[in-house]
């Protein structure tokens, strides 16, 4: 079967940032419900669009890591319940451990006593909803290219762009040396497992990501990385203006939307934050002198998966306000969660990118060197 053309090839890729606007979606939604019926619903449809559209680079085996530490999350929020114990009271008493006394300065806090049903129960609906966030953030790592998305990012954030594409994929990078290596070994009859396995194989991985590192160095300085153009000092004034007056505007308005009392100012103080940082973006980017080389197309794909994760966080943040015991379930007493159905359909428009894009969207990118920056 012929390669697709490259024409063809760009006008059916998905621009990065739709993938993170999906994800930061989901995951505000996950933050507006404690229920876990809607939390597994959340993170099964996020990890089906991950298994159905995830490249086989190896910046996008990052998902399992993420779900590992969701576990591990959860795991460490109960285990500190159990510990430590729970302000939340209980009857259903599973076990009694014994309790360590604490001086009289450590009061309020308690090292064993009674472990009950409601406390670990509360407990492993926040540790969830953890997890959930850490589940979308995998997902956004795994499907969108850290390379693609740099070329799309303000002039004014391309050098700390840089500093985090490198940072995200030094790590699966590393761990596909691992792997790689390792495989190398058994197809040798050579010992990779224990102490003596892994002295040996470090050697030959440290050694290639010193490589990759002077070779992402010699690819920077030939690109001219951190010249910056000659701007007056009063669009410099300006931009540092609307740049810091947007973010305390964008931190104040998001604090306005999550408390009752801000409720009136919060959605205006937030746009106008966000208005003034992108001005003072766009101002900032006169400074950076570099192009784009076949920059990622925002098309009508892109709108569907960022308005379905836009979707999905509104009407939970809706739901949330409507009917707060569902989205909310109580421990006291020890009842099973509802599952409410609208809110759940909701949930479910999150699997709209695993229709409308196509399959190998992102399948085919070529992982020879996402970490030489555009």
């Amino acid at each position: 079967m012929p390669a697709p053309r490259p024409a063809l090839r760009r006008r059916a890729e998905l621009h990065p940032g739709a993938w993170w606007l999906w994800a930061l979606g989901l995951g505000t939604a996950a933050t507006r419900t404690t229920n876990p019926l809607l939390l597994g619903l959340l993170m099964a449809s996020a990890g089906y669009v991950v298994a159905t559209h995830r490249s086989t680079a190896p910046w996008a085996r990052s998902y399992a890591a993420f779900a590992k530490l969701a576990f591990a999350v959860l795991l460490v929020r109960i285990a500190f319940t159990v510990v430590l114990g729970s302000p939340i009271p209980g009857t259903h008493v599973l076990l009694t451990l014994p309790e360590v006394p604490l001086p009289h300065w450590a009061q309020g806090i308690r090292l064993g006593g009674e472990v009950t049903a409601e406390a670990l129960l509360f407990s492993a609906y926040n540790g969830l909803k953890l997890a959930a966030l850490l589940i979308c953030v995998g997902a956004a790592n795994a499907l969108a290219s850290p390379a693609r998305l740099l070329k799309s990012l303000p002039g004014a954030l391309y050098e700390a762009g840089v500093a985090v594409v490198v940072a995200l994929t030094f790590a699966p990078y590393l761990i596909a040396d691992v792997q790689r290596l390792r495989a190398a070994r058994r197809l040798r009859g050579r010992p990779d497992r224990g102490v003596r396995g892994l002295l040996q194989v470090g050697l030959p991985v440290l050694e290639g990501a010193l490589e990759r590192s002077v070779a992402l160095a010699a690819a920077m300085d030939a690109r001219g990385y951190g010249r910056t153009a000659d701007v007056g000092a009063s669009v410099r004034r300006t931009t540092t203006a609307l740049t810091l007056g947007g973010l305390l505007g964008v931190c104040a308005g998001t604090y306005g939307l999550l408390t009752a009392e801000g409720g009136t100012y919060g959605l205006p103080v937030l746009l106008g934050g966000v208005a003034a940082a992108l001005a003072g973006l766009r101002l900032g980017g006169r400074r950076s002198v570099r192009t784009r080389y076949r920059p990622a197309p925002w098309g009508l794909r892109a709108w569907l998966v960022a308005g379905s994760g836009a979707a999905v966080a509104a009407l939970l943040t809706l739901a949330s306000v409507r009917d707060a015991d569902a989205l909310h379930p109580g421990v006291l007493p020890l009842t099973a969660p509802a599952f409410p159905l609208w809110p759940a359909a909701s949930v479910l428009l999150a699997l709209l990118p695993a229709f409308a894009v196509p399959q190998d969207t992102e399948g085919a990118e070529n992982p020879a060197n996402p970490e030489e920056p555009s």
